[in-house]
Order: structure tokens, then sequence, then C-alpha cells
């Protein structure tokens, strides 16, 4: 389903009797220059915790970066998605992010996104989100929710959260990395604005004449 401030990608399973769910909520890709921003929501049982942490879990920075990594937060979001009672995500692109950033509202954005996946999801006896400052503001619309820094040594739920959004930012920076890999090789840097990232959107400059659109241009572009 397509909305004006992004897209948004789920599912519920509802169990056969009642449990307490607990929904975390995490993001990925909020700093880069290239490529989306994803935010995602898992509730898991009190069981689907337990299973997924004895299973790995944990929060998707601690798999590192490079090409294995990717492959094990791969699989933990699989085994995540079979486990899971909802999993959901919106990806938001880099217009809609340059959009609320030029009115000084990417915050504000996130918000919404992060209420729409609340909004989706079952019942839950918690909603655990990662950030203090920036999800706190939506306990007044949603009382069950506490936010916190590091919001994934609170509850699985948060790191398994974390996993998803990061393997669905890794797929689609993937996907963009292929569509340019003939025309200017292998694009380092993971989209973040550092010299690989710098030297590719200075080599697409000058063949195309300008960035590509998948640029977030209310960043710093001056190379």
């Amino acid at each position: 389903m397509t909305r004006p401030a992004a897209s948004q990608l789920g599912f519920f399973t509802a169990p056969a009797t009642p449990v307490a769910l607990t929904m975390g909520i995490d993001e990925a890709g909020r700093g880069p220059i290239l490529g989306p921003m994803v935010l995602a929501a898992v509730a898991l049982d009190s069981s689907a915790a337990r299973a997924l942490t004895r299973a790995g879990l944990c929060d998707s920075k601690k798999f590192g970066a490079g090409a294995e990594a990717r492959l094990r937060r791969a699989a933990v979001a699989s085994m995540i998605r079979a486990r899971a009672a909802f999993v959901a995500i919106e990806v938001v692109e880099a217009a809609v992010i340059d959009a609320r950033v030029d009115k000084g509202e990417l915050n504000v954005l996130e918000r919404e996104c992060a209420a729409r996946l609340i909004s989706a999801g079952p019942p839950c006896k918690r909603i655990v989100a990662d950030g203090a400052t920036l999800f706190s503001p939506l306990r007044d619309q949603f009382p069950a929710l506490r936010a916190y820094d590091r919001g994934e040594s609170r509850h699985a739920a948060v790191a398994a959260a974390s996993v998803i959004a990061k393997d669905e930012r890794d797929r689609r920076f993937a996907a963009l990395c292929d569509r340019w890999r003939d025309d200017f090789g292998e694009i380092a840097g993971g989209g973040y604005l550092n010299e690989p990232t710098r030297a590719f959107l200075r080599a697409y400059r000058d063949r195309f004449g300008d960035l590509p659109p998948e640029t977030r241009r209310s960043w710093d572009c001056r190379f």
C-alpha cells in the first residue's frame, strides 16, 4: 500500500489464543545521504522473544558491516518473520525526507511513520521504541509506549525491529549498487557521507550532470 509519506509493508498473524505482546520500534538509514530510511515494528510474545534471543538476535549494529554481516542479518530477519506475531515496515524515500527536512520536521516524520506502524498492529501490552527524545511524544497517543535510548537492551522486540529495518535498508541499497555497478564499479561507503560515497556522487554528477534520484539533497551536497 502506498502512502503520501512512505510505503508500508507488513503482516499480522493472529494467535489461536490471546497472548501478551510487546512491540518494538526502530529505524535504519536516518543518517546516510543515499537511499531510503526504513522504520520497522515487530511484535513478539515472550516465547518468541526468548527463542530469537537464544538464536542470536541482537541489535543490528552488532552484526557489523560488509557482505557477511548482511547475510547474518538476513538470516536473523527470516527467523524473526517466522516467529513474530506482527512485522511491518515503512520505507521513506529521499525526496520525502528532503521535503520534511526543509521544514525541520525529520523527527516529526519518524513519529508519524511509527504511529502508523503501531496503529496497524495488534493490541500490545507494551510498546518499546528506540530513541527517548524522538519517540517519547508518542506516549500521549499510545499510553503503553515507552521510549529509551538503546531500546534494544530493554526488549528483544526492539532488537528485532532494528534487524528488520536494517535488512530492508540493506536490500534497497544493494539494489541501488547493482543498478550502477557497470557504470561506476563497486559503490563503497554504505551511502553515508564519507569519501567513497562522495567519489561515487562526483562521478555520477560528472557523467549525468545531476545527482542520483536516491540522493538526499537536504544533506551537504557540496563536493
